[in-house]
């Protein structure tokens, strides 16, 4: 029966994905070298662990949004759960390295992208947890079928210059916000009724606007 062990050993950025994606560089290790396996459909989650780096003060005042004010955070700074993602693992004998691909956002409504975007520099640990179900046929016998267990996981620290390229690849110099309908409309109406070429020149004139006010 296979005992499958799972560990990180990269991470690349997909350049022409449909969305910003990650490809990490999955290898996937049988206890027995010499068995034989017919394929693995595995599904994996991906946990931020945010309690296991340090931040620095203007890590902490970007990251209050999250985690409230610093003096709170024994209570308040949490694991975070990033992803679901799936893939299927070809036929292998010994060890396999496979792609795990993992579908990355740019909405500063998640609280990932809020999270990763806080950070200025370092690396972000990860924990991820496996489950699925393996194929295998032992001694030239029938198919076979085994659940992955639980307690199946990995550990990786990905770079914060990785994910920074990965939106950078995508969005290039600009960033990427989800506004609610009724707030679009008025957003919307306000540009055609002062004849603003663009979104950019719209939002700083709504900030000069409201910057004179305060000033005032």
């Amino acid at each position: 029966m296979p005992d499958l062990s799972f560990s990180v050993e990269g991470v690349e950025v997909v350049p022409f994905a449909a969305a910003p994606q990650l490809a990490f560089k999955l290898r996937v290790r049988n206890a027995d070298p010499e068995e034989a396996v017919h394929t693995v459909a595995l599904r994996c989650q991906i946990q931020i662990e945010a309690t296991r780096r340090r931040y620095h003060p203007e890590e902490q005042e970007r990251l209050s949004d999250l985690f409230g004010e610093p003096e709170r955070w024994g209570q308040t700074l949490r694991t975070l759960l990033w992803t679901h993602t799936t893939v299927v693992v070809p036929p292998f004998v010994g060890s396999t390295e496979v792609d795990l691909p993992v579908p990355c956002t740019f909405d500063f409504n998640v609280a990932t992208t809020k999270y990763f975007a806080g950070l200025s520099e370092g690396e972000i640990p990860l924990c991820l947890q496996f489950s699925g179900t393996v194929f295998y046929a032992k001694d030239a016998g029938p198919l076979q079928v085994m659940l992955i267990p639980w307690d199946k996981e990995g550990r990786f620290k990905l770079s914060l210059k990785t994910w920074q390229e990965l939106m950078e690849t995508y969005y290039p110099n600009s960033a990427w916000l989800c506004l609610r309908r009724d707030v679009f409309e008025r957003l919307h109406r306000y540009k055609v009724e002062h004849g603003i070429p663009t979104w950019e020149e719209t939002v700083e004139r709504v900030l000069s606007c409201t910057e004179e006010e305060v000033r005032s």
